[in-house]
């Protein structure tokens, strides 16, 4: 994917380097009453107070901020590239629809975060957050994609971004409430119907995305889509729910099988006609 040499995005808060306060000794008030007690018997603390700082480094929860590495903070960059590309495409889109377009924030964290919708940890993957409108990506998650998911390459990640950014598009056009007011209404099997077909049509906007971008900028290079394809197939509620119980439950899928999220990300990169992306006029079966 052609990305260097591009604007990146303003609307990044990058809480990589946040950690929480130091636990020594198994919790912070026990390393401070510990010192106090070594005091109060006229010992010299300092040696206890170092192999307290020692145990809580060898448990990797130092107080000192997190060292960010070459290859993260080129990531980091790339990021910043595909979101600025994806506010300069939706907000072109949204005039055509005459309504006006707010920038969403990126939050790039480790481990774990704290957002409008909860405390999150990396293993949740990149989420969105319509409270807060804010999407929230540790980014040792593409290394996953790559590894576990054998779903590697920038374009993918960039896919991944586009879809988070796509939950966004759709908060702001009132799509994501209507879902979640409908699901409070019928069963758990309709409701999950439903959070597919809201997946799926961010699936599509992701390729929406990618359509005017390439139009734009010619961001594409040789390999570039079917990274993004493969990338969408690799998350596919039946290929997750085989890889990790060995069988699927369609009547539990969320996200859309492999095949209708490839489908419908090519959708959106074919035709970049936001018109083109009901995914709720459809029959289920159809999807």
């Amino acid at each position: 994917m052609r990305w260097r040499g591009r604007r990146g995005s303003d609307n990044i808060e990058d809480r990589r380097s946040a950690r929480g306060p130091v636990m020594m000794g198994g919790g912070g008030l026990i390393g401070i009453v510990l010192v106090v007690i070594v005091i109060l018997m006229g010992g010299d603390p300092r040696a206890l107070l170092r192999a307290l700082v020692n145990q809580q480094q060898q448990a990797g929860g130092g107080g000192a901020p997190a060292q960010v590495d070459q290859q993260d903070d080129e990531r980091a960059q790339f990021v910043s590239v595909v979101l600025a590309d994806t506010e300069d495409v939706w907000t072109q889109q949204f005039q055509q629809l005459g309504k006006q377009y707010r920038d969403p924030k990126l939050v790039m964290f480790r481990d774990q975060v704290q957002s409008a919708c909860g405390f999150q940890q990396a293993a949740t993957g990149p989420f969105y957050c319509p409270l807060d409108q804010r999407v929230y990506i540790d980014l040792s998650f593409f290394d996953e994609m790559e590894r576990g998911l054998g779903a590697g390459g920038d374009f993918a990640q960039a896919y991944v971004i586009a879809h988070e950014v796509g939950h966004h598009v759709q908060n702001l056009l009132g799509q994501s409430e209507a879902v979640h007011n409908r699901q409070q209404r019928v069963s758990e099997e309709e409701a999950n119907e439903l959070s597919v077909r809201l997946e799926l049509q961010a699936d599509f906007y992701a390729g929406v995305w990618a359509h005017h971008a390439e139009r734009n900028w010619g961001i594409l290079e040789e390999g570039d889509v079917e990274e993004a394809l493969n990338a969408a197939t690799a998350i596919g509620d039946d290929r997750l729910q085989k890889r990790s119980r060995g069988y699927v439950v369609p009547e539990s899928f969320t996200h859309g099988t492999s095949k209708q999220r490839a489908k419908w990300f090519f959708r959106g990169l074919k035709t970049g006609d936001m018109e083109q992306g009901d995914t709720f006029s459809i029959p289920y079966n159809q999807l």
